[in-house]
Formats: C-alpha cells, structure tokens, sequence
C-alpha cells in the first residue's frame, strides 16, 4: 500500500482525458436531429402533405381566360403640328397606363359586362354552383354517414350531399363585384400591352368574360374620346365666336384711335416724324458748323484790318492771286521803264498807269472778298437760326408722336393678341373635328381570349412539389427548433466542448428500477458501460494506493447514486478493494440500492456515535464494503467540513482499500460536495442526458472549479441510445450491441 496523501504532487498531474475530444461538429450529428425526432418530422410531413393535396383535390377546377389590348398614347392623333414639331409629351405615360389600368378594375365597366352577358344561364351566378370533385363528393357523404348518431341524438335532419345547395343566386347588384372578384389585369413589363385576364370554372363563360370585358373597354374607351373631342370642340366654337368679337372690337379701337389723334405715321413702317427730326438735326449741326466757320473767317478778316492780303482765304483767292502776279510783273516793268527811260517819259507814264490800275483792281478784289466774307457770314447766321427753329418743331412733332405711340402700342398688341388667339382657336377647332369624325382609337384589342383546354388551377403536379417541400420544410423546421429549444446536455461532445470535462464514459438508460444495479438483470450496455468507466477511471487515476473518488451531480434524480454504487461494484468485480461511502446524509439511498441497514452510519461516525468498525457494513461481494448515512444529523455540511471528517479521508488513504467511492448531495441543492471536492483525487460529475439544462451543468462546474479540485471527471448518464443511435455508434462501433447480444446474460 502506498502512503501516498491526497496532497501530494503524484496525484495533481494525471494523463489526458480519455473519450471525445470535442470535435468539430459533423454533417451526421445534425442528421441525427432528424433521427432522434424522426416520428414528429415524419407526422408534421405527413399531415402537412395530406392537407395540401386533399385540399388539391377538393378544389373546383378554376380555368384562366387572357384577352389582351394595347393601349397607346391617347394625344398621338390629336397633337398639333406645332407640338409634334417641339416634339413635346402630352403627358406622363406610366401614369396615364395606372390610369387605364384603374379604369379595366373599375365598376362601371363592370356594370357594362353585365349588361351584355345573360348571368341566368352561368351556373356560378344562378344557384347551382360549380361541380364539386369527387374526393370532395367523396369525404361530404363519409361526413354524412358519419354523422348520423349525432342526428338521432338531436333529432336534426341534413340533406344528402347530392341534393345539398350550398350556392345561392347571385343578385343583380352585386353581380359587377362578382365578377370584379375574378377579373383581374396585368400590363406587360416594357410595353403597352395590358393583359386582362378572367376565371371561372367554366372554360367557355371565361372566355366569353374576357373578351367582353376587352370589348367593352375599347368600345366604352372610343365613346369617351369622341364624345370629349366633340365636347372641345364644341367649346372651342363658342370661343371662337367670342375671339372674334373680341378682334373685331380692337381692330376698331385702333382704327378710331389713329384717326381721332392723327396718329397715321405710326402704323408705317418707316415712322415719317422720326426721319424728318432726324434730317432736320442733321441739317441743323450742318448749319451750325458753317456758321462757325465763316464767323472764324470774318473775324480774322475784322482783325486784320486793312492787311486783309495775309488772310489765308483771301491769298487762296485766284483773281486775287491772278492781280498779284500781274502787280508784280508790272513792278518790275515800272522799275525798267524808270531806269531806260525816266519819270517824264510817256513809257514811263504809261508803265505807272498800268501799275496804278493793277493795284486798284487788287483793292477791289480785296474789297470784294472782305465783303463776301460777311455776307457767306450773316447768311450762315440766319441759315443757323432758320435750321434750328425748324429742328424744335421737329422736336415737339416727335414728342407729340411718342405719346401718342405708347397708347398705340397698347392698342396694337392687343389687337395682335387677339389675332393670333383666334387663330390658333379657330385651328385646334378644325382639328378636333376632323379626329372626332375619324373616330381613331388609340386602345384596340390585339388578342381575343381563347377558350382555355385545362384548369390552372388546381395544379396538382405543382401542389406535390409544393406539399412535399413545405412538409419537408415544417418537418426540418419543427426537427432543429425542438433540438435548438432543448437546452439540455444531450452528447459527449457537449461535455467537451461546453463544460470543457475530461469525459469518461456514456451510461445507457434502463428503464424499470430506480436504482438498476451491473449485479442484476440488466442489458449487456448497461454492465459493459460501468466497466468502461472504471477503465478509464483507472487510467485517470494511476497508482497503487488508496484513490478516493466523490460522485456528485447538478441535481437530484440525475443518477449519481446508482453511478456511484456502479461504479463501486465495476471496481470490486474487477478485483480491488473498494469502500463505498455514503455522504448524502439527507437524502441517502446507498442503502436503498444495496438492500442494506442504515441504523448506524457516517452521520453516527463523525458526530462520534459510533466507531468505524461499527458503521461499516459488507456486501454480497467479499471486495465491495460500505458506509451508510445514517440518521439524518441537524448539520450535514458542518460534520462533513469537521476535523473528524479530514481524518477519516486521510486514515483511508492509508488504510487497505484501493479505491473510497463518496456518494454526495447534489451541488446547486447544498455546499457538502463542495466542501469534500478539495479533499479527494476526483469529483466524478454525473449528468443526466437530456435532463440536465447548460446553465445548471455549468453553474454547477464552476461552483466545483471554485473549490480548487484536483480533478473533475464526467460521465453522461440515462442516454437513450434507441434515440441517438448516432453518437453510440460513434462512440462504439455500428457492431457493439450485437457483439454483447451474444454474451450470456450478466
């Protein structure tokens, strides 16, 4: 025996857990879903396909009608060449067409239908109704024969199904929203095209719908726009005799208005008041200048005095400039004659009598120019005068004119005005008569609705593939919704990746006893898996000295007795030496199991009652000794936290078993697993397969991992391996419950 104590380093490094390593989860384990709820999901299919096609099959057949019409721009033939030219829309088109298509659904078009179709002799309208089905024939005569107690019980009659009426005549109020009820219009994506569609459960009434409807509406459609064009243009008549009156009566206004203020020159085109101002200060400026030219001459010729000769105009006059040459040249000739001939002589006289009249021809010229200087100048005064006074008149005129022209103005552009209304009243007049008398349509049918070969409805091919989808549908639905809502731990992989446990071994549920024991009859899985737990146990827990091992749950009824007892008598068969302890000291069921007396027990031990040879107890196996609780002591938690309690665990550490199996209380119920988890080489945690919720199991973990155990193993007990043959053929191999069906019985 080794005298190994629990706190020594042998016992805290351990070899790795030995099972499932938590995996990834796989494609079969969500298939196993649908396995383990196999029964739900074949009913919810079942039930869903049966539904659907009873209901396929008890539908009336319903047949679909289509007429279709093209429905084009309404203003195309109507627009004026001007607004063609502009190329300008009359209006949005998409709302024109919701417009239509407001107008095809609409009541008086039904009303319309009505009128033109005799409802007496449709059997939908007139009473009789459609032929029902026979399946639906069918199931009314089971409800009828299956109904017959309860008539004689009450003492109600019911009429066969054959003579049953269950349609009543429609009246003729209603009978535009019965058919509204089955009309129906759809435009075509991407074109003016509108299909208006009927149905009926009689082929020839739908088509005969359709094409009424269709007809109806191109018909109804014309008369409204003859009948508005007429009605414009009849508007536009009386406008146009309105219009005219209207230019008549400016036209004569602008004629009195031009004669009473003599405003003739405004109606021309080249205004004669304006031309003549404008000529007249033309002629004025000329004027002007001149003056100020010739007075500039004059007062040069007034300054200069007698030396009028160096005056510019003067020198450039040509006789002057002539009698200058001639005066010079008769110089010289004078001055010749004095020096050949002298003073007295007659040559000498004669030469100064020509100088003499040379110079005063010049004089005279002067004379002459200084004289036409001032009068050029005085002329050019009253020219000025005269050209100015004509411009002020002109001026006045012009003013005068220009008044007059602003009411003028207002005169003609009214008359203008009433011109071009009128003419353009009296074209769109013309036009609209002209597209009313041709009585064009911009709606026309383009297809007649056909009398359709077969019901759209019920499809029944489509209704299987419908039926079967949605039943597969709810079936996986309701399969993976009740698996997600189940927040129980259910598989090892659970343990592993959740709790993060070393796993040790799955227990199968027994039906039958509360406590099923390996020592009875019990399935060969159920022996076979406590043997597997007591392998891997061992190999968790290597050594060859006293191992003390605590079983403890999250809750009651999980099993961690029976696992307890189990595994202590899994040891015991095995050969070793085992004491099994029964620490639940308030609700103990070691006892109940084991069949056994529990006067005396741990309870009695460590209050110091009793001693220990006196409360230990042995067993049917010579290998298998026990510890009953007792009586229930007032303080459970406070002896198992005892001195005495630390010395019982650390005597039997020492003492001659090989393994000390401690039954205790449930750890969200009281603290006493808690207290002794510290204390042993490892806390078996035992969790109830889909019993167990994760907030429970994981509150529990972390309420031992609080202790500071040294090892926390567990084991799923009750799994119902008929539900999850999935995971035990994982686990196990597919052959493992027919390799133990032919071992001998336990």
């Amino acid at each position: 025996m080794s005298t190994t104590t629990p706190d020594s380093p042998s016992t805290t490094t351990l070899p790795p857990a030995t099972g499932p390593t938590g995996a990834d989860p796989h494609l079969f384990d969500r298939l196993s879903v649908l396995y383990k709820y196999r029964w739900a999901t074949i009913a919810v299919f079942v039930l869903v396909v049966s539904w659907v096609m009873v209901d396929s099959y008890t539908r009336v057949p319903a047949y679909r009608a289509v007429a279709r019409v093209l429905v084009e721009d309404p203003n195309a033939d109507i627009a004026t060449p001007s607004e063609i030219a502009r190329n300008l829309p009359s209006g949005d088109p998409e709302m024109y067409m919701q417009t239509q298509l407001r107008i095809m659904k609409g009541r008086d078009l039904a009303q319309r239908v009505a009128s033109k179709i005799d409802m007496t002799k449709v059997a939908e309208f007139n009473g009789q109704g459609p032929k029902p089905t026979q399946l639906a024939m069918t199931i009314a005569w089971i409800k009828y024969y299956a109904g017959w107690p309860y008539r004689i019980i009450t003492s109600k009659t019911a009429e066969p199904p054959a003579t049953a009426k269950s349609f009543t005549a429609v009246d003729a109020s209603t009978v535009p929203d019965v058919l509204l009820a089955r009309f129906n219009v759809a435009q075509i994506r991407g074109s003016q095209l509108v299909d208006m569609i009927f149905e009926s459960a009689d082929p020839q009434f739908a088509a005969l719908a359709a094409n009424t409807f269709a007809n109806e509406y191109v018909t109804h459609n014309l008369e409204l726009k003859v009948s508005t064009l007429n009605a414009s243009a009849d508007w536009l008549t009386g406008e146009v005799q309105k219009q005219g009156e209207l230019v008549k009566e400016s036209d004569l206004k602008l004629a009195q208005y031009k004669e009473t203020q003599d405003a003739g020159a405004l109606d021309s085109n080249q205004n004669i008041v304006v031309a003549r101002l404008t000529a007249t200060n033309d002629s004025a400026m000329k004027a002007r200048m001149d003056r100020i030219a010739k007075e500039g001459l004059w007062r040069q010729i007034e300054a200069a005095g007698d030396d009028v000769e160096s005056i510019s105009s003067v020198l450039n006059n040509v006789s002057i400039q002539n009698l200058r040459v001639q005066l010079n040249a008769l110089a010289q000739a004078r001055s010749s004659a004095t020096e050949r001939y002298g003073e007295r002589h007659p040559e000498y006289q004669k030469a100064v009598m020509a100088y003499n009249n040379a110079e005063a021809q010049l004089k005279e010229e002067i004379r002459k120019a200084r004289n036409n200087a001032r009068s050029e100048y005085e002329n050019a005064v009253q020219q000025e005068r005269e050209m100015t006074a004509q411009l002020g008149e002109s001026k006045k005129q012009a003013t005068a004119l220009g008044r007059k022209g602003v009411d003028y103005a207002v005169l003609l552009r009214e008359a203008e005005s009433n011109h071009t209304i009128y003419n353009q009243l009296v074209t769109r007049e013309k036009e609209l008569r002209v597209v009313a008398n041709s009585r064009t349509n911009n709606v026309r049918l383009v297809d007649k609705a056909e009398i359709p070969g077969e019901p759209f409805t019920p499809n029944h091919r489509r209704d299987w593939a419908y039926a079967i989808a949605l039943g597969i549908a709810l079936g996986l639905g309701l399969a993976f919704g009740i698996d997600y809502l189940d927040d129980t731990v259910k598989t090892p992989d659970d343990i592993s990746r959740r709790l993060k446990l070393k796993f040790l071994g799955l227990v199968p549920i027994v039906s039958g006893d509360r406590h099923p024991l390996i020592s009875g009859p019990v399935p060969h899985d159920f022996g076979e898996a406590y043997r597997s737990i007591r392998t891997a146990l061992a190999a968790q827990l290597p050594g060859t000295g006293p191992r003390i091992v605590a079983v403890a749950s999250s809750q009651p009824l999980e099993g961690k007795t029976t696992t307890a007892v189990n595994i202590a008598m899994a040891l015991a068969v095995g050969g070793a030496r085992v004491l099994l302890i029964d620490a639940d000291m308030r609700r103990p069921s070691v006892h109940k199991a084991l069949r056994m007396n529990n006067d005396r027990g741990l309870s009695q031990l460590l209050a110091g009652q009793a001693r220990m040879r006196e409360v230990v107890q042995r067993t049917h196996d010579p290998n298998l000794l026990t510890i009953t609780a007792g009586r229930t002591p007032a303080n459970p938690s406070e002896l198992l936290a005892s001195d005495r309690m630390r010395a019982l665990l650390s005597g039997l550490e020492t003492g001659p078993f090989d393994w000390i199996i401690i039954d205790t209380p449930p750890v969200l119920a009281v603290t006493d697993a808690v207290i002794l988890a510290p204390l042993v080489a490892a806390v078996t945690f035992v969790i109830g397969a889909e019993m167990t919720r994760w907030r429970l199991a994981e509150r529990a973990v972390e309420t031992l991992l609080g202790s500071n155990p040294r090892n926390v193993l567990a084991v799923l007990n009750k799994v119902n391996f008929g539900r999850n043959k999935y995971y035990y053929s994982r686990y196990y191999g597919h052959q493992y419950k027919n390799y133990y069906a032919e071992s001998p019985a336990a």
